[in-house]
């Protein structure tokens, strides 16, 4: 599905402009243990890691859902590479390089976990050779949301710490996506498939006061995309949150992917703005970060992620709401969450579990 001729990205220049591009270049920037599965060899494995026995209320609580929800929930959270995570979804403590490269047999196994979120795309393309190692580790029903280089969202070079450095000359370069992002997407994971996120971090005053004419360039990148994946837009900038860009998304065959993050608005304002096009693909949202934090105070108060530190039951709240109303419109919906949104991702994902069957079973 590549288009032919093209260089690859990492040959020579060009993987050191991506390098550069990618560095530090976002709010969202990952931890070191969440960077660390896209910087690891998939040669020699470690020994096998055990899964975690989840508690019979967990288990019970996950066959309910999946009978009730007909399969069409994939909850899931931000990578899976996390130490503090032991007896939660691990059986026993591992050191982060080894659940990066071996622990997502054991994640896969959790009873409610169905998705994995692969942030480390952003900050390098992912070949499909390793997508489709990690496909082979994950059982049938299992859906991956990939994001997508940084090279192909982010309109300008990086220098250190994240400060632009010129125009990103593969900004929205439609056919550079299929090359590093699409064609592995697809080629990788086969039906495994989940989402293919295309994350634009934010741009600041300059860059988001022109809101139609970016609405009128992504529509013309996501039209010259191939159909067939579930494609998904985030951004971080409130101005570009307009109908056009709903209309753009819609027409252009992409699905918005809500954020709960503090540079944007409430959940709900979000999906009223995409109301008009709600029926039209899947409902992606992810938790990223707790409405009153900065990413490296959360990452700090938080870790190492064994617990609920902050929750936040406003935000599930609403977040169990777009759930229900969408499952019932028989789409289906993706919940990716973040250690940062209220200190570990596994509980967050849980509680929200638990709060979907209490609605469901209050409507019954």
């Amino acid at each position: 599905m590549r288009p032919s001729g093209r260089k690859s990205l990492l040959d020579g220049a060009d993987f050191i402009a991506t390098q550069t591009l990618v560095q530090g270049s976002t709010s969202d920037r990952l931890s070191e243990s969440e960077r660390s599965h896209s910087e690891t060899s998939p040669g020699t494995l470690p020994a096998s890691i055990l899964a975690a026995t989840p508690s019979p209320d967990v288990r019970s609580l996950a066959q309910s859902l999946a009978h009730a929800l007909e399969n069409a929930l994939y909850l899931g959270t931000s990578s899976w590479s996390f130490p503090g995570w032991s007896g939660l979804i691990y059986g026993q403590p591992s050191g982060k390089s080894n659940l990066s490269q071996q622990g997502l047999p054991a994640y896969a196994q959790h009873p409610l976990l169905r998705s994995v979120g692969v942030d480390s795309g952003f900050y390098a393309p992912l070949d499909s050779a390793r997508l489709a190692r990690w496909a082979a580790q994950v059982p049938p029903g299992f859906r991956f949301l990939v994001k997508a280089p940084a090279l192909i969202t982010d309109r300008f070079r990086r220098a250190a710490h994240g400060r632009p450095a010129g125009t990103n000359p593969s900004f929205l370069d439609a056919e550079h996506a299929l090359d590093i992002a699409v064609g592995p997407f697809l080629e990788g994971l086969g039906d495994k498939a989940g989402v293919l996120l295309f994350q634009f971090p934010p741009v600041g005053r300059d860059g988001s006061t022109e809101p139609r004419r970016f609405a009128e360039a992504l529509y013309r990148f996501l039209k010259r995309l191939p159909k067939g994946p579930t494609y998904a837009v985030e951004l971080r900038d409130r101005p570009l949150l307009t109908p056009d860009l709903a209309a753009a998304l819609h027409h252009g065959g992409a699905v918005p992917s809500l954020a709960l993050h503090p540079r944007l608005p409430p959940l709900p304002t979000q999906l009223s703005l995409f109301d008009a096009y709600r029926a039209d693909g899947p409902l992606v949202v992810r938790w990223l970060l707790r409405r009153n934090r900065r990413y490296a105070e959360a990452r700090e108060r938080y870790a190492p992620f064994d617990r609920l530190c902050e929750p936040d039951p406003i935000a599930r709240h609403d977040l169990a709401d777009a759930v229900i109303a969408a499952l019932g419109e028989r789409r289906p919906v993706f919940v990716i969450a973040n250690n940062k949104a209220e200190g570990s991702a596994p509980l967050t994902l849980i509680e929200l579990a638990r709060q979907l069957a209490d609605v469901r079973n209050h409507s019954a």
